[in-house]
């Protein structure tokens, strides 16, 4: 019989049944799924969506160029009709059709404004009106051919412009003024009134070609026109006829003034320069009351300085043609400075401003003019360095213009223009920010004045020297009286007192007492210019050579009178501490050491007395505590002093040369490590050892006698005892190798006979039986090098 579990029983293993089959449905579903994926085809990615094409240029730009070159083209057959197919009609015929034509493209716009066809409209009034230029052409071919061409160009152009402005007023060309959009139930023609405008300006200047009047009546005619063309711009409110009305009133404006100007240059009549000086201040008035109008401020001020630089020209050519030719530059200055006059008058700003930079401009221009005698008169005197002592000039222009320079012409009245200019800037510039500047300028334009006057004047030679004397004085009488320190005075005193030294160079007499003279002067204001003190000192080294070249010494002794600057300078230095003039007199007192060492040369014993005196003062110089440095310098000047002496006494022993340096060097080692115990030996006696020993073991190689290379040794042999006595590495380390280098040298000719007298297979068994020994014993060598490196290195 089957065997049926206990309800329980059965109950627990269905359920244990089930759940095994879910678990094992989810696996198969889980599987279903993936093999589903693996089967689907792969989805490709969208695309991107196609490029939208966009038009390279927008449609009102296509119909305004299709409306223009349509209106070309019937322009260029109605201009070839007139032209070819002109004799093939009739009067009537003609007549009716260029009528025709004309009217309809005159009238088609009204109608195409009525539609509100604007650009359309604006392409038709075009092709009417050059229409209207072709009937104006071929009534002249037809009906009045003998007829002037210029005169009725003239009269044809006067007349277009009066109908193309009228028929631009027709069509409502002035109801929308700029800035403001046209009203939607009318719209305006654009082209018309610009037109009108633009054949405005032939009528006149045809006129005055036509009637042959010259250049004054042409001149006119463009400033005439201008004139109106400035009137236009700056009351019509319309956009396109203020820009033609500007490009016509400053391109024939500046036209017609250009001209105006060369009319007044090159006149050479009262009644010329009338005309002329009439022409540029009709020029000027239109520019100032367009300056008075313009609202844009720096627009007016230009305006207004072109407008002031005309009026200058205008009245400044009037005295020109009837004064000499020196006067004429003077003469538009003094209307250049009447314009600083107007300056200060109740007028706008921007006019002002304007005229105050014409004012400048004329000024400005007078002085760069006054700049060649200036610069004559400053670098002529340099000519005498090469001529010095060769006779005083008569005159103060000989004096400047040696050597074939030129006196520029004109120039008699550059000292009047240099002294009004400044006088203008003395007195007119009041403001706080340019009043420094302006006082600068002006004392410098003065002094170019004083500076230029003697050989402007062509006084004599001694009351130009004068003059310049003096005008050194009252500048440094003023930089000594001043309570802040004065550079400027104190440069153009400096330039003319060197001017004055090159001048005075013409005459030994003068060159003496002009060089004291400056010596004392700028030693007077030593304690006002840091400047000052090196002035005094190239003075007094040039008075030392002229005093010297006076008393006919040789320039090996001129040294020594010129060592007494670098003295002075050493003794002035000293009383300087703080003071900025302090370096430079040190520069200054080492460059005339330089000086009288170089004039020492020719002669070696006085050179190698110059160069211990440098020495001497450069030692004294040492000293002080910051001047500490000095004391290399002084070494070195004894050591060249002690072999230039030496090579003057035909010493020939390198010992006698390097000794010198080594025991200075040597001392100032003793006395640096006492001061600082720390510092290595090789830094205290290095350099001074190496100085002696190098070379005199250089020249002991070299040397066939005994007595060198004994007194090496034994010197060498007590540097050595020395280092290990004190245990100083650097003689220890110098004193043994040149002790060692020695020896082999006093060795080598014996080792070289015993090499030669030995079988060849000895040398190679000895250098076996070294390696030998020294393997065997290569720990015990090991430990005795260490132990030598242990001794040195516990050495200082």
């Amino acid at each position: 019989m089957t065997h049926l579990p206990p309800p329980a029983e059965e109950l627990r293993l269905l359920d244990t049944e089930l759940r095994q089959l879910d678990a094992r449905r989810a696996l198969l579903l889980a599987r279903r799924a993936w093999l589903i994926t693996a089967l689907r085809p792969p989805v490709a990615p969208p695309l991107p969506p196609p490029p939208v094409r966009r038009p390279e240029t927008t449609a009102p730009r296509v119909q305004n160029v299709l409306l223009v070159l349509g209106g070309a083209l019937l322009t260029i057959a109605a201009i070839a009709f007139t032209l070819v197919s002109w004799g093939r009609m009739g009067i009537a015929g003609r007549a009716l059709v260029l009528g025709a034509v004309t009217l309809a493209a005159l009238g088609s716009p009204v109608l195409l404004l009525r539609h509100r066809l604007r650009s359309t409209a604006e392409a038709v009034a075009g092709l009417g009106l050059a229409l209207t230029v072709l009937d104006v052409y071929a009534l002249h071919e037809v009906a009045l051919p003998d007829t002037n061409g210029l005169g009725y160009a003239a009269i044809a152009s006067a007349l277009l412009a009066a109908l193309w402005t009228a028929y631009g007023l027709a069509l409502g060309g002035t109801r929308r003024p700029t800035g403001e959009p046209a009203t939607p139930a009318r719209l305006t023609l654009r082209l018309p009134l610009p037109t009108a405008l633009a054949a405005a300006q032939l009528p006149l200047i045809l006129w005055a070609a036509a009637a042959d009047a010259g250049a004054p009546a042409m001149t006119a005619a463009l400033l005439v026109t201008a004139a109106l063309d400035t009137a236009v711009a700056l009351r019509v409110p319309v956009r396109s006829v203020c820009l033609v009305a500007t490009v016509g009133a400053y391109g024939l404006g500046g036209w017609g003034s250009f001209a105006a100007g060369w009319l007044s240059w090159t006149a050479t009549g009262p009644s010329a320069v009338a005309r002329a000086a009439a022409l540029l201040l009709f020029a000027a008035a239109i520019a100032l009351a367009a300056a008075w109008r313009l609202p844009d401020t720096n627009g007016a001020a230009w305006v207004a300085s072109a407008g002031g630089l005309l009026t200058v020209v205008a009245l400044g050519g009037v005295p020109r043609s009837s004064l000499p030719g020196e006067w004429t530059v003077p003469g538009y200055l003094v209307c250049g400075v009447a314009l600083v006059a107007a300056v200060r008058t109740r007028i706008p700003e921007p006019m002002r401003r304007g005229l105050a930079l014409a004012a400048a401009s004329v000024q400005a221009v007078a002085v760069v003019w006054a700049l060649p005698p200036v610069a004559v008169a400053l670098l002529g005197p340099v000519a005498w360095l090469g001529r010095a002592w060769t006779g005083a000039p008569s005159t103060a222009r000989e004096a400047v213009t040696t050597d074939g320079v030129p006196w520029p012409p004109y120039a008699a009245t550059a000292p009047l223009v240099l002294v009004v200019v400044a006088t203008v800037l003395a007195v007119a510039v009041r403001g706080t920010q340019w009043r420094p500047r302006a006082t600068i300028g002006a004392s410098a334009l003065v002094w170019a004045a004083e500076l230029v006057l003697p050989a402007a004047l062509d006084i004599p030679y001694w009351a130009g020297m004068s003059a310049q004397g003096l005008t050194v004085v009252a500048a440094l009488a003023y930089v000594a009286r001043s309570a802040e320190p004065r550079l400027v005075p104190f440069l153009l005193a400096l330039v003319s007192s060197v001017s004055l030294a090159c001048l005075s160079l013409a005459a030994e007499g003068t060159t003496l007492g002009v060089l004291a003279a400056l010596t004392v002067l700028f030693a007077a204001v030593s304690g006002r210019s840091r400047l000052a003190p090196v002035a005094a000192l190239t003075y007094a080294t040039a008075l030392a050579c002229a005093v010297g070249a006076s008393l006919g010494w040789q320039p090996q002794y001129i040294a020594l009178l010129v060592l007494l600057v670098p003295v002075v300078a050493a003794l002035l230095a000293a009383r300087l501490v703080g003071s900025p003039a302090r370096v430079p007199v040190e520069v200054t007192g080492a460059v005339a050491g330089l000086l009288a060492v170089g004039l020492a040369v020719p002669d070696p014993p006085l050179l190698a007395l110059v160069l211990a005196l440098c020495a001497v003062i450069a030692a004294g110089t040492a000293v002080r505590e910051d001047r500490r440095p000095a004391g290399y310098a002084a070494t070195a000047l004894f050591v060249l002093a002690a072999w230039v002496r030496l090579a003057c006494w035909g010493v020939g022993s390198v010992e006698a040369y390097t000794l010198p340096v080594t025991v200075p060097a040597l001392l100032v080692g003793v006395f640096g490590r006492r001061k600082d115990p720390l510092t290595s030996s090789w830094t205290a006696y290095g350099a001074g050892l190496s100085v002696t020993l190098v070379p005199s073991l250089l020249t002991a190689w070299i040397d066939p006698d005994w007595p060198r290379p004994l007194l090496l040794g034994v010197a060498a042999l007590a540097v050595t005892l020395v280092g290990a006595r004190h245990r100083l590495r650097a003689p220890l380390v110098l004193g043994g190798g040149m002790l060692a280098l020695d020896a082999l040298h006093e060795l080598a000719p014996y080792l070289v006979q015993m090499a030669g007298a030995l079988p060849r297979w000895v040398p190679p068994a000895l250098a076996g039986l070294v390696l030998l020994a020294l393997g065997a014993t290569y720990e015990q060598r090991i430990r005795d090098a260490r132990r030598v490196r242990d001794v040195l290195g516990r050495m200082r």
